[in-house]
């Protein structure tokens, strides 16, 4: 084993570089990694373009919040049965002190954000050492390449679990980027009568026929079916689809919002909310509990992210990486680094 390691540092908006210097030892309750694979999102790109908004990064940062690899040492305090583990782990470094974490909703810890890859060291580098508390063992023969999707599953997971499918309803999901495919896989397992995406880049939202879906239609044709829908799941984070969501539920449906909005994008009409009596909901990261559900779910085979991914960079691809991501290419889907 080498004693350097590379990472990629983003030292202020535009900028970065490669560094390389000594592998850091893990301390006490700390695991080191592997890095295998890490995923670029569009996250990745607001952090590199400074458009995250503020408080969500702090220069200068190693990106990569969604990664996978192999536990290569542990500190005071680890078993040393994680050496050699394929693993995955959480980004969030809740206090586990505060109300909102005793309650087990970490994602809304009150003690300030704080997660690998925006305001701690991530995995755009040869390794990565964090708690192990936070890591998720994989099965031995799991695809180390598919894992590294594990976190934006996570994120759908947490989406599930707070709007729950029931089998028999009619479902819409918004948007056919990772997230969205993503959960049309976890929402196809529940036999929805109907599982419908909408996404204007038709090539992506066909793309969710093969994961299970009844229908892959353009906003403009999802539209015509306003207020069908039991469930709608919004995965884009664009202007309007929190706003056009709300629209495609029925009366009294439910609506769980994904997506990561920017300043400028369309409310929800508050009558609309009110009448129609819709239950709206929203999600930011993951809890350990959707952390479990989605290694859950891989480690079943109701899970495979590994055909949504279609690009494989080196760390020196960073820029590249970050480029392919925003440019709305119909055939860049999900974009990796290989340390």
């Amino acid at each position: 084993m080498t004693t350097t390691a590379r990472a990629v540092v983003v030292d202020r908006p535009g900028e970065h570089r490669l560094v390389s210097g000594p592998r850091a030892e893990p301390g006490p309750g700390e695991a080191r990694i592997a890095v295998f694979a890490a995923g670029v999102c569009a996250s990745d790109r607001e952090l590199y373009q400074g458009t995250r908004a503020e408080g969500y990064v702090r220069y200068p940062v190693t990106p990569g919040h969604e990664w996978s690899g192999v536990v290569d040492a542990v500190g005071e305090g680890v078993s040393p049965e994680l050496l050699g583990r394929k693993v995955v782990g959480e980004g969030f470094r809740a206090c586990l002190a505060c109300e909102r974490c005793r309650a087990g909703e970490t994602s809304l810890c009150t003690s300030g954000y704080d997660e690998t890859g925006f305001t701690r060291p991530g995995a755009f580098a040869d390794v990565l050492t964090l708690p192990a508390r936070l890591l998720h063992v994989l099965p031995e023969d799991a695809d180390l390449r598919a894992a590294a999707l594990l976190e934006p599953a996570a994120v759908v997971a947490a989406a599930m679990l707070a709007a729950p499918a029931r089998p028999g309803e009619r479902v819409a999901v918004v948007g056919a980027g990772t997230l969205g495919l993503l959960a049309v896989q976890f929402l196809a397992a529940s036999s929805p009568a109907e599982l419908l995406v909408s996404d204007p880049r038709v090539t992506r939202a066909e793309q969710a026929l093969a994961f299970g879906a009844t229908a892959a239609v353009t906003p403009e044709d999802a539209a015509t079916r306003n207020g069908r829908f039991d469930l709608v799941v919004e995965t884009a984070g664009a202007p309007t689809t929190a706003h056009d969501a709300c629209l495609l539920a029925r009366r009294g449906g439910r609506v769980v919002l994904t997506g990561m909005f920017e300043p400028g994008a369309r409310g929800i009409d508050p009558i609309h909310l009110s009448v129609s009596q819709l239950t709206v909901r929203s999600v930011f990261g993951a809890t350990p509990a959707a952390w479990a559900y989605a290694v859950r779910a891989f480690g079943t085979g109701l899970l495979d992210p590994g055909p949504l991914v279609t690009h494989e960079l080196p760390l020196t691809g960073f820029a590249d990486a970050v480029e392919l991501v925003g440019s709305g290419r119909p055939d860049v889907g999900k974009v990796l680094l290989r340390p």
